[in-house]
């Protein structure tokens, strides 16, 4: 049975008026002119500059799943179709282009593989545009642009909401590795497909041809029709072709470590002024706020947006300004005694930069409970996604946590759960969670606080979580619940192990001090002799290492703050580039 893909689309389009609305078919198609646009041709002349001229006899294949990698095809003239594959070597039709329609979605704008198979319906003239130039046209052409990345974006949604266009996992439903890449996959807002084996004749044919063991599952066949057992995230990486060839010998302007709201927009902002930016990310764009069902309090947004769709957005523009994304890639230290500075990933490979922007955040705290990591993903989650939602559908959940992630995750479980525990240590929300949020907590029904208690017990078998054991701290009554999902949001510790021994000043929480909170002395470059630092006020104490958002001391935890500073410090950027002979 093929599952289509159950989430809030991540890739939102401009022109949208209720953000935190999922997309469903009905809507989708009545967009159909906007994800299939029609260009005149006075527009198809403004893009000949951008492209090549190519011909292609009948049957040929223009664009190759998991294979081509062109940013976009025009049809001049003669008819191209646009097929599925199931990476199995099965099409089937989308669409069909003629003079004036275009093929390409949002991966494009990066250079990677194409999701669809393109063929030629007798001799076809195309204009091919490289990916460099697809965002050259966008920069250059802003109105038909404007237009050109709309249909992009709902062209991803469209196979999203199909469930095809990606990579398809083959597994029996609720096996956790299953759940871990379909929640990987979700975060990235890629599209797949799921299969079960017991279900899907295909797909038992494939098991019996493979025999994979227990360790073996999910079964997963990328577009190019290879077949991976069990991959980790960064194979699935690899598979789907984010994660671009990095030259080593290439240096940076600037490094970016962690692609959530504070990252996103230093390379936004830092790719738009021309500078040359490759963002790393150890697992998914937006970090922890792209888990945020809706934000309220963010400028400009007033009823809402979910944080995925912020996400999204921002992702998209800095496809458009050229940033390079690595998904899923891990920075695992920082070498500081050289320069350029360099940052070692997790294959051993290294990357130089001229400067480097920590805006790695903060891990989940678990709680000290000594089974916890064998139920994570199997009834233990950190985050409320619309994968984690259909799973508590009509269920008792617990949440525990009482700030505003906690408040927003409560309420929009409350849609799917049949009742949400909320559970707190404190006595109340007033010191740690928005007012809106509190009173719309207290308006719905389905939602129960508990103050004073913590869970101490979790109790389970191979299957996942099965109960847990709460105590109220004031009586010390401990009671059992038949809970199967327990949603964790207790706050999050500074990511900052892996900068080692690069001598970048932490304070006492691990939280990385920057401008002058430093404790650096005159003779590191005071100001008129006096002892205080001569940085920048989003500069570590390393020279060209700046930090940003949740992993910086002294930092707003909130969205916008990290947006705000990831726009600030590419000017304090531009002003050590400018200034590099002089740097230490």
């Amino acid at each position: 049975m093929t599952t289509p893909h159950p989430n809030t689309p991540t890739f939102v389009p401009e022109a949208t008026t209720e953000e935190q609305v999922p997309f469903v078919a009905a809507s989708l198609e009545q967009r159909r002119p906007q994800m299939f646009p029609v260009l005149t041709e006075h527009e198809v002349q403004r893009l000949m500059r951008f492209g090549t001229v190519r011909t292609y006899d009948n049957g040929v294949r223009i664009l190759e799943a998991g294979h081509t990698k062109f940013g976009m095809v025009l049809a001049l003239s003669g008819r191209m179709a646009l097929q599925r594959y199931d990476g199995f070597g099965n099409s089937s039709f989308i669409n069909e282009y003629g003079p004036g329609e275009f093929t390409a979605e949002v991966s494009q704008l990066a250079g990677r593989p194409s999701l669809v198979n393109v063929t030629a319906i007798g001799p076809v003239e195309a204009l091919v545009i490289a990916p460099e130039n697809l965002r050259a046209l966008l920069i250059a052409e802003a109105e038909l642009g404007e237009r050109i990345v709309r249909a992009l974006i709902l062209r991803r949604l469209n196979l999203i909401e199909n469930g095809s266009g990606g990579p398809i996992l083959i597994g029996r439903a609720g096996h956790p590795r299953l759940f871990q890449l379909q929640g990987f996959l979700d975060a990235n807002g890629h599209p797949f497909t799921m299969l079960d084996p017991q279900e899907d004749d295909t797909a038992r044919e494939l098991c019996e041809y493979y025999q994979p063991t227990a360790d073996d599952w999910p079964l997963v066949v990328c577009l190019d029709g290879s077949v991976r057992k069990n991959p980790s995230n960064l194979e699935m990486g690899r598979c789907l072709g984010m994660l671009p060839e990095l030259e080593h010998d290439k240096v940076w302007d600037v490094i970016v470590v962690g692609a959530g709201p504070a990252g996103l927009a230093t390379a936004v902002y830092a790719g738009s002024e021309g500078l040359s930016v490759l963002a790393l990310e150890q697992r998914a764009f937006g970090g922890q706020a792209a888990a945020s069902a809706r934000i309220e309090n963010y400028l400009g947004f007033p009823t809402g947006i979910s944080g995925g769709a912020l996400a999204g957005r921002a992702y998209v523009q800095a496809m458009k300004f050229g940033v390079e994304v690595a998904i899923p890639l891990s920075a695992t230290r920082l070498v500081c005694d050289t320069y350029p500075r360099e940052v070692e990933l997790e294959d051993g490979t290294r990357v130089k930069g001229r400067t480097v922007v920590l805006s790695c955040g903060a891990r989940y705290r678990r709680p000290a409970l000594a089974n916890i990591k064998q139920f994570e993903g199997r009834g233990i989650h950190y985050w409320a996604s619309s994968i984690e939602a259909n799973l508590c559908a009509s269920e008792e959940v617990i949440l525990v946590g009482g700030g505003n992630s906690a408040g927003q995750a409560a309420v929009y479980l409350s849609g799917h759960a049949k009742k949400v525990h909320m559970a707190i240590r404190g006595d109340g929300l007033k010191a740690t969670m928005s007012t809106y949020l509190i009173d719309r907590i207290k308006a719905t029904p389905n939602i129960e606080l508990h103050t004073h208690v913590e869970i101490v017990g979790l109790e389970g078998d191979e299957e996942g979580l099965k109960k847990v054991t709460v105590r109220n701290n004031n009586s010390l009554a401990e009671k059992e619940r038949d809970v199967k999902r327990v949603f964790l949001f207790i706050g999050a510790d500074p990511n900052t192990d892996w900068l080692g021994d690069c001598g970048v000043e932490v304070d006492a929480q691990g939280f990385v001090r920057t401008g002058y909170s430093l404790h650096l002395p005159a003779s590191a470059g005071g100001d008129h002799g006096h002892d205080r630092p001569a940085r920048a006020p989003l500069e570590t104490s390393v020279p060209g290492v700046f930090a940003i958002g949740d992993v910086r001391a002294g930092s707003t935890k909130r969205v916008a703050a990290g947006v705000g500073e990831g726009a600030q410090v590419v000017s304090q950027i531009h002003g050590f580039l400018a200034n590099l002979p002089l740097a230490g």
